[in-house]
């Protein structure tokens, strides 16, 4: 048997402001095609199948024809619900859609009802996990004091353990989790909310096959535990990562054979720096015109109306920022107030705004700082709101700023 792991799909999701519906209409098809290809026997999706719990009709729509060019490929199609997805909209008309070969698993109850599958070496069950979120299900779980996710999913496999030892089975889980050793991409919508977001490895023992989703490019934790990450790139920190599915063959022993199988490019991202005359005139750029684009400025003042002017090239420009040449050699906040004493750094920003303070305003940070702390001092000479005077403009008012 030959098992196809994908996930991420975030049909509706927007990049930038952009709509990607064509795109992930494209993924989905690129999927159809590995699936005649390599004759692939069922297709796994381990979650977030869209971006919003409310799906757009396009989006729906978009999910409807994907699957149906999968299955029009020759595939059974198991799907789980991840942190994204509504779990019940999800899951609306799993029992019809069974029949068609469409397994939908996004409830607690259907954790221990694997969908199996036969082939010459006997059965293969496969158990979907939907997203566990420890607040909502740890009572149905029967882990009333359960902290974090590793908590719920260790539940969710004593009940698979239990269901698959009394069955002469090979055996694939699908979960939506943030596995420890799994690498972020930053597009990633964190789990964290109920407790410890991360789950160890060791959770999924027992099983021949741990299908996750959750994190965006694909990774192998242990030979059996792996991350298929998103067909498509969801953030330019996405941009050196080949997209991809992993196909696992299945022998009378367990898994015999898992591959990776790189996905074609929908469109690229590209990030690009200088100044806009000269990201409008390189000619070796002419390879990104069709990509994604964010661009940083490094002109001398801010172009004006950078994005429309931009985009006549690269029309599929997304983020435009304006960096001043001389900011490169800047350091970070944390290096700049390392060692610093809280009076020096505040000297430090007066001095930035307008000049260096005054000997009484110096006097009167001291006095401040000492009252926050709790040290005795005499402020009395403190104008609250006027720390710091700023030269009054034109009309004579004076302004000030407080500290």
């Amino acid at each position: 048997m030959r098992i196809l792991h994908t996930s991420d799909w975030h049909i509706g999701r927007t990049f930038h402001g952009a709509d990607l519906l064509d795109d992930q209409r494209a993924s989905l098809r690129h999927l159809a095609d590995v699936v005649a290809a390599e004759s692939v026997d069922v297709v796994v999706v381990a979650g977030d199948v869209f971006d919003r719990s409310v799906p757009s009709a396009d989006a729906v729509r978009v999910y409807d024809d994907g699957l149906a060019a999968i299955a029009a490929a020759g595939a059974a199609i198991v799907v789980t619900s991840g942190n994204h997805d509504s779990p019940t909209r999800l899951g609306v008309g799993s029992g019809f859609a069974a029949a068609g070969g469409l397994h939908l698993r996004t409830s607690v109850a259907s954790i221990a009802d694997p969908i199996v599958f036969s082939d010459e070496h006997g059965d293969v069950a496969i158990y979907g996990i939907p997203y566990l979120e420890p607040e909502v299900t740890r009572t149905e779980l029967g882990v009333d004091d359960a902290r974090g996710h590793s908590d719920v999913l260790t539940a969710a496999m004593e009940r698979i353990r239990a269901d698959l030892a009394g069955r002469d089975a090979r055996s694939v889980v699908i979960a939506h989790a943030f596995v420890v050793g799994g690498l972020a991409t930053g597009s990633e919508r964190s789990i964290s909310v109920g407790g410890v977001e991360t789950v160890a490895a060791e959770v999924f023992s027992g099983v021949d096959y741990v299908a996750l989703g959750h994190l965006h490019s694909p990774q192998e934790l242990t030979p059996a535990v792996r991350y298929s990450g998103s067909p498509i790139p969801y953030s330019f920190g996405e941009n050196t990562h080949h997209k991809a599915v992993w196909l696992i063959d299945l022998d009378a022993d367990g898994v015999s054979d898992v591959r990776r199988h790189d996905l074609p490019i929908v469109r690229g991202l590209t990030s690009l720096r200088g100044t806009l005359d000269e990201l409008l005139t390189d000619e070796s750029l002419s390879i990104a015109e069709d990509d994604y684009v964010e661009a940083t400025l490094t002109d001398a003042v801010r172009p004006v109306d950078a994005m429309r002017v931009l985009r006549q090239r690269f029309p599929h420009a997304v983020h435009v920022q304006w960096q001043r040449p001389d900011a490169e050699n800047s350091v970070d906040y944390r290096s700049r107030v390392r060692g610093r004493s809280d009076a020096e750094i505040i000297t430090s920003f007066v001095t930035d705004v307008r000049d260096k303070p005054t000997t009484r305003e110096r006097a009167l940070v001291e006095s401040a700082l000492r009252a926050v702390v709790g040290e005795p001092e005499q402020v009395a000479s403190c104008e609250p709101l006027a720390l710091f005077e700023i030269d009054a403009p034109a009309d004579g008012h004076r302004v000030a700023e407080s500290a």
